[in-house]
């Protein structure tokens, strides 16, 4: 079969301001990286307290290294299931305050895993429009009846839950934080209606996991519903700054995704090095909340900033602003040019986000500098 469609598609894309290209950093990590061999003020990592080049870190991946090696070799299930592995569940659950947690490759994976898991042909799946798309893909792989409700809006998931059938199994997924958006999700209010309808409660905190609740435990943490959302799922790549992604809930909940997550039994085992450093990333996220306070003071200065130059930040209150454009083409030119100016910052384009909501995304960290704010200010004012 020939090939060539490809090649009309993506000149389609372009076409449309839609195509994509890979930049090439040469550099760790942090307020200024080495971008395609030019070193620029970075806000576009969710790299949200600095840890992914923490010297902790380091040592601490060094020396797991040392004892287990780099590689898992095999899958949890057949002999790559190391202390470490069992070492970080344990602290996750803690952090968390459930009975368990199991630790996955990648957000991605847990996600799709557990989903697919869980729900089948005859359950519902009750989701928010702008959930993530590892959300939405393990939905439809459990083949599940998929009901998408308007962001955040109880209302209308509440009239859903309402009209389904009360004897079929039922999981309202929500994101915590919403990746593109940087508003939180009405957690108390959707708890409230699945207690009501007999529903499951599955929260994404990739983005919420060290940098929301008093000791970084994400939206659930900060609302205290710990006791009341039925599965807690979260990432270790961003604020925790190593790779990986969990999943808290009961006992019987881990003993059931052993056995009936695909995602977590066809693959091999996240690095144990990698999830010792992780171990680490959590006990100074616990014991050290100097970082999460610079980082929300970094929020909110920004934030300000930008709506004191009449810009549409939409409804953020997390360190996730976006600034909207509507336009795909000119989101993009502003890219270019705040990149000219010696500042990165992702345009995010459909099919990422919805038709005519293309933005700039910027992510503020804790180690950026007053400083580095004002610069991405005053470039901003000139535009």
């Amino acid at each position: 079969m020939s090939m060539t469609f490809l090649k009309k598609d993506l000149a389609q894309m372009a076409a449309l301001g839609l195509r994509r290209a890979l930049k090439s950093v040469d550099s760790p990590q942090g307020t200024t990286i080495v971008l395609n061999g030019r070193e620029v003020l970075n806000f576009s990592s969710n790299d949200y307290l600095g840890l992914s080049n923490d010297a902790r870190l380091k040592r601490a991946v060094v020396e797991a290294i040392e004892q287990y090696g780099l590689g898992a070799g095999a899958s949890r299930l057949i002999c790559g299931n190391m202390r470490a592995h069992e070492e970080l569940e344990a602290q996750l659950a803690l952090f968390k305050k459930s009975e368990s947690a199991l630790v996955f490759s990648s957000g991605y994976m847990a996600n799709t895993g557990t989903i697919s898991a869980l729900m089948g042909r005859n359950d519902i799946v009750l989701s928010d429009k702008l959930n993530h798309a590892s959300i939405i893909d393990g939905i439809i792989l459990s083949r599940a009846k998929f009901l998408r409700y308007p962001h955040a809006d109880v209302q209308a998931l509440e009239g859903m839950l309402r009209t389904s059938d009360p004897t079929q199994r039922k999981l309202i997924v929500t994101d915590s934080v919403f990746s593109m958006d940087g508003d939180k999700a009405p957690l108390k209010e959707i708890v409230d209606l699945a207690r009501r309808y007999e529903a499951m409660v599955m929260v994404d905190e990739a983005h919420g996991i060290g940098v929301l609740g008093a000791h970084g435990g994400g939206l659930v943490e900060e609302l205290g519903l710990q006791d009341q959302v039925d599965i807690q799922m979260g990432t270790l790549s961003k604020a925790v700054g190593v790779l990986g992604a969990y999943v808290c809930g009961t006992s019987l909940l881990r003993e059931y995704l052993i056995n009936k997550s695909r995602a977590f039994i066809y693959t091999t085992a996240l690095p144990p090095a990698l999830a010792h450093a992780a171990g680490v990333a959590l006990q100074i996220i616990q014991q050290d909340d100097r970082l999460r306070g610079q980082l929300i003071d970094n929020a909110q200065y920004l934030l300000a900033g930008l709506k004191s130059l009449g810009l549409d930040t939409m409804n953020s209150s997390t360190p996730i602003i976006p600034v909207l454009v509507k336009d795909p083409a000119r989101a993009m030119d502003i890219s270019r040019y705040l990149l000219k100016q010696g500042i990165f910052v992702q345009a995010i384009r459909p099919p990422t986000v919805p038709v005519n909501t293309a933005r700039l995304r910027l992510t503020v960290t804790a180690t950026h500098a007053r400083d580095d704010l004002d610069r991405l200010l005053d470039a901003l004012r000139t535009i």
